[in-house]
């Protein structure tokens, strides 16, 4: 049956900052979106990337207007020794669509031009569990097979809306993007017996949140290593799953963002968000809260999967410590 919120945990109430407690983890923040704006924003937090990289970033359906470039990633893998063998990683759907099978994700790997470097899609031999500690819902997550086989996960995101979950940051991003096509999406999203997309609002967010934990618990231990980059362009309200179809973008560009802490990172992207004039932010506001998508921040700090207070650098302008709302002072409406 589905969960009853208890009280402080609505996930269509944003939290203001003054009012969050705890410690502050460091978020690093440019302006430049570009291939060398994506390669400074990594290289603050690169440290403990080592040995076999996994890339995970949304590949998109196909001819999908708004995933990150290719070039950036291309421009990026060539730049930083560490990533030179590095892979990309995805799983397929559990949605019938153009990545439903491994032989048609391919296909629109291919047609989005994900072609420069190999693509592992993980669940193509089979899946494997990993644990999930202290969760109400999962007591083990299913991801894919190949997922062992990787040191560190670098979580190349593009924050934007989604259908479902609100927004996807990197929660969603390694959430659903790691679990596997049959069993761990399935988990996530429908009760057994019941509509495929059966699970909503708070309970969803709280289950795709124990999902992704399961992945960055496996990533911090025993020596590997996991980091994220979110990246605030084209952040339609619609995620990159929907391709073609997805809403116009009136939303404006940000920047990029990264940091070693999953919540701050998240936490830091939609404070920007929020931070917007009014009639720059509306749809996607609006797509958080009637989705009650800001349970993900909530829950993650429940878990105790990082920090909502965070130190924002802005690497523009010296390094000071900037505001969310510094950092969105000077966005323009998008221009298409």
């Amino acid at each position: 049956m589905a969960g009853t919120p208890q009280a402080g945990t609505n996930g269509d109430k944003y939290v203001p900052y003054d009012q969050r407690t705890g410690n502050e983890s460091i978020v690093y923040f440019t302006r430049d979106l570009s291939a060398a704006g994506l390669q400074r924003a990594y290289e603050q937090v690169n440290g403990g990337v080592h040995g076999k990289v996994a890339l995970k970033l949304h590949t998109g359906e196909q001819h999908g207007p708004n995933i990150i470039p290719r070039p950036w990633v291309q421009e990026l893998r060539q730049a930083e020794p560490e990533l030179a063998d590095s892979v990309i990683v995805e799983t397929n759907t559990y949605y019938d669509g153009d990545r439903y099978t491994t032989e048609q994700h391919r296909e629109t790997l291919r047609v989005n031009g994900w072609t420069f470097c190999p693509v592992d899609i993980m669940d193509e031999d089979g899946t494997s569990e990993l644990p999930v500690r202290g969760g109400k819902w999962f007591d083990h997550m299913t991801v894919g097979s190949h997922m062992p086989g990787y040191d560190t996960l670098v979580a190349l995101t593009h924050f934007k809306g989604h259908t479902q979950g609100g927004f996807g940051g990197s929660n969603k991003n390694i959430g659903i993007g790691c679990a596997d096509g049959r069993i761990g999406k399935r988990d996530i999203h429908t009760y057994p017996g019941q509509d495929q997309w059966s699970i909503g609002k708070e309970e969803f967010m709280e289950r795709m949140t124990e999902s992704t934990k399961a992945t960055i618990d496996y990533f911090g231990s025993d020596g590997r290593a996991v980091t994220y980059v979110n990246v605030m362009r084209n952040m339609s309200v619609s995620c990159d799953c929907e391709g073609i179809h997805a809403q116009p973008v009136v939303t404006p560009n940000v920047g990029i963002l990264s940091s070693t802490d999953i919540l701050a990172i998240d936490q830091a992207c939609v404070d920007m968000v929020y931070a917007m004039k009014p009639d720059q932010h509306h749809d996607l506001v609006e797509r958080m809260e009637t989705r009650h998508g800001l349970r993900q921040l909530t829950y993650m700090k429940e878990l105790g999967m990082g920090n909502d207070r965070y130190v924002l650098i802005d690497l523009d302008n010296g390094g000071v410590r900037i505001t969310a709302a510094d950092a969105v002072r000077d966005v323009v409406p998008f221009q298409g």
